[in-house]
């Protein structure tokens, strides 16, 4: 997944609670269930001190009190000490509390997943709304980058994992994130003749899949300069909504459902063959690349929509 801002600190192998892979040498006792709520563990805790006040600060307390249940990623008081401090205090400050509130909804899970139930995925979907990846390195586990150092703090309304950095959400918006990739030149100026890059920027969230340069110059020559033209931009705007499609979905998600709804109101076909994931017979080159409002799909070819 594409992030930006990555804030992630290396840290050295820690002892992990109820990891099976872990030697008994290694593994710490599980911590006994909590009564409390995770605003109440985390505070009794101790060592999530800044933690609180950022949720406090976002008022997301209440929220994170309620009956959930959720999965807590949760920074130790040092994984925020290692943010520039001009970080924090930024973060900190009431004017900028949208994107204290991204950062702290990125660390939310819905549901409560405990270490195996974790472990078992390759992507965790957040309150956010972008996804977070989990990987074992080396044998430990990592998710977006941080690694978990202990695990199932059990609370009355979900369950907490420690993590050693503070994870960091994408804040690029869909258009800027195509253009920082550089290979969506065409894309980018077929999107702005089309007025569609205001859309793409402030709305959402969406789903892109986005043909790639060589995609464009793969079709039928002086058809892209035809659909340019200010007389056809109504056409060049049906089949730049097709490639488009309300709300995140995620490559596991298109596959599973088969099919999704574009914007332009024509229906997208997705199969796969030999762990390749197609839409409409375009391969999915590059999947779930996230940005701020969506997520981009990178696409071999320019998909045409069929007749009316």
């Amino acid at each position: 997944m594409n992030k930006s801002l990555p804030l992630s600190v290396a840290a050295g192998a820690l002892a992990l609670s109820a990891l099976p892979f872990l030697s008994s040498a290694e593994a710490r006792p599980a911590a006994a269930p909590a009564m409390g709520d995770i605003v109440d563990v985390a505070v009794g805790a101790g060592r999530f001190d800044t933690l609180v006040a950022a949720v406090t600060a976002a008022g997301l307390d209440g929220a994170l009190k309620g009956p959930g249940p959720f999965t807590v990623f949760a920074p130790t008081d040092d994984a925020f000490a290692q943010l520039p401090p001009a970080t924090l205090q930024f973060l900190l400050d009431p004017a900028n509390v949208d994107t204290l509130t991204d950062i702290l909804t990125y660390h939310v899970v819905p549901g409560s997943l405990l270490a195996g139930d974790v472990l078992a995925k390759s992507a965790l979907d957040t309150i956010n709304g972008q996804r977070l990846d989990v990987s074992l390195q080396n044998g430990l586990p990592f998710v977006d980058g941080a690694q978990i150092v202990v695990t199932d703090i059990q609370a009355s309304n979900g369950v907490i994992h420690v993590i050693d950095s503070v994870m960091t959400p994408s804040f690029t918006h869909i258009p800027r994130t195509a253009d920082q990739a550089g290979t969506f030149t065409t894309l980018l100026a077929a999107v702005k003749a089309a007025g569609l890059a205001g859309v793409l920027q402030d709305g959402g969230p969406f789903t892109v899949l986005a043909p790639t340069d060589a995609a464009f110059a793969a079709l039928p020559p002086g058809l892209l300069q035809e659909l340019l033209k200010p007389e056809n931009k109504q056409r060049l705007i049906n089949i730049l909504t097709y490639h488009v499609i309300d709300g995140r979905v995620f490559s596991d998600q298109a596959e599973a459902a088969g099919q999704a709804t574009s914007l332009s109101g024509k229906t997208l076909n997705f199969t796969s063959s030999n762990g390749m994931l197609f839409v409409e017979g375009a391969e999915i080159v590059a999947p779930d690349i996230d940005a701020s409002n969506g997520v981009i799909h990178v696409i071999d070819a320019v998909l045409l929509p069929p007749a009316s």
